[in-house]
């Protein structure tokens, strides 16, 4: 319990101890302010003191804080600038300027006294940029005419030119602008609708030069149009010589017959070629079939139709040839058949004719007799026909004995 109240108590003294070194030794900046210590006894600091805490001896040393973020000088609303242009016209103008202490010059600003403050609770510096900026503003904007307010690029270079210059004069001040922004413009109203049928005007002269190059540009994309279209059409006719050509080649081939198409005299000629001048045709069907010469066979050199015709005339002198053999042999076949069955006619005509014979061919003709279902006996000596099968079969076999 002792450990515990003496630990208590050893905290509230810490406490107290800090809380009386931050209010009697140091001193808080802010973020978006600069710090500046000056010494009563060495004077001022020539370093910036950045946002945190830094020391502060009450009594001997006292730090001073200066803004490090933009300013903002605006003319606006009742306040606007008044300019006179170039042609000698009033023109209200809504303008702004963003300005700050150059970074790392605050101590500069304390040195010369601008870190004061006035009454109305502005540090002195800002009553200076504020004349430099309204004199460099009334000075150099006058440059421009009352057109040119209308005139991004030509403002803007305007604005350009003035920024450079202002700065230049607040480098003493120990500031630096950011831009002079131009955010509005106002003349009189007959002014203002003289200007407007300026600015239409101008705008017309936009609009025709941008239909111009449109038009120049159109040009350019149908000329490289027509000359890709050419170079197609170029290309295409090309392939379609090229295709004819090895299509000719494929069918044709690169021997030349003249008038004589007779099957096979393509290739009787090939035969008849010297080695130069086969290696001469060689050379040209491997181009023309984009194939190495050594690939290069009879059969691209003879050509598809003679091929063919070689193969239709061969096949049909051996078809010619083959029916001459198959008709020979048929009609031999048919001689021998018929004189084999004239043979056997020959020989069954004899048997039939002989004694045997023509009692089996009586015998035969006597079974196929019909006769009557009921007979009747007339007969002279008293014998049913019926019974005399010899007399039938003697009169069947032509004989009357």
């Amino acid at each position: 319990m002792k450990a515990i109240t003496l630990m208590s108590k050893i905290i509230v003294v810490a406490f107290v101890v800090l809380g009386t070194l931050t209010v009697l030794g140091m001193s808080n900046v802010r973020p978006g302010y600069v710090g500046v210590r000056y010494n009563n006894a060495l004077g001022l600091l020539e370093e910036d003191l950045q946002p945190g805490w830094h020391l502060e001896i009450v009594g001997l040393q006292r730090v001073w804080r200066l803004p490090s973020r933009y300013l903002f000088l605006k003319y606006t609303g009742n306040d606007k600038l008044t300019i006179r242009t170039k042609d000698n016209n009033t023109v209200l103008i809504d303008v702004s300027v963003p300005y700050r202490i150059i970074p790392g010059k605050a101590h500069a600003v304390m040195d010369a006294g601008n870190h004061l403050q006035e009454p109305d609770g502005r540090y002195r510096f800002e009553g200076f940029a504020k004349d430099t900026t309204v004199s460099v503003l009334r000075e150099h904007l006058a440059e421009l005419r009352s057109q040119d307010f209308y005139d991004t690029d030509r403002r803007l270079e305007v604005s350009k030119t003035a920024t450079e210059i202002l700065n230049k004069q607040l480098l003493p001040l120990h500031l630096e602008a950011n831009q002079i922004l131009i955010r509005a413009s106002y003349f009189r109203n007959d002014y203002e609708k003289q200007l407007a049928r300026i600015q239409l005007n101008e705008q017309e002269k936009l609009l025709d030069g941008a239909k111009e190059t449109v038009a120049q540009k159109q040009q350019t994309l149908d000329n490289y149009t027509q000359q890709t279209n050419a170079m197609v059409a170029a290309k295409a006719q090309d392939w379609e010589r090229r295709i004819a050509e090895i299509d000719r080649a494929y069918q044709v081939g690169l021997i030349s017959t003249a008038d004589n198409a007779a099957p096979g005299e393509a290739r009787r000629q090939l035969t008849t070629r010297t080695k130069p001048q086969r290696e001469e045709l060689e050379k040209k069907a491997a181009t023309i079939f984009a194939r190495e010469i050594a690939d290069i066979t009879d059969e691209h050199l003879l050509g598809i139709k003679n091929i063919e015709a070689e193969t239709t005339e061969y096949r049909q002198r051996v078809f010619a040839e083959a029916d001459g053999v198959s008709a020979r042999l048929t009609a031999e076949g048919e001689a021998l058949v018929a004189k084999v069955n004239g043979a056997y006619e020959a020989k069954l005509n004899a048997l039939l004719a002989s004694p045997g014979g023509r009692a089996y061919v009586a015998y035969q003709a006597a079974e196929h007799v019909k006769f009557n279902q009921q007979l009747k006996f007339q007969s002279s000596d008293g014998i049913p026909s019926v019974l005399r099968l010899r007399d039938f079969a003697q009169k069947f076999m032509g004989s009357t004995r």
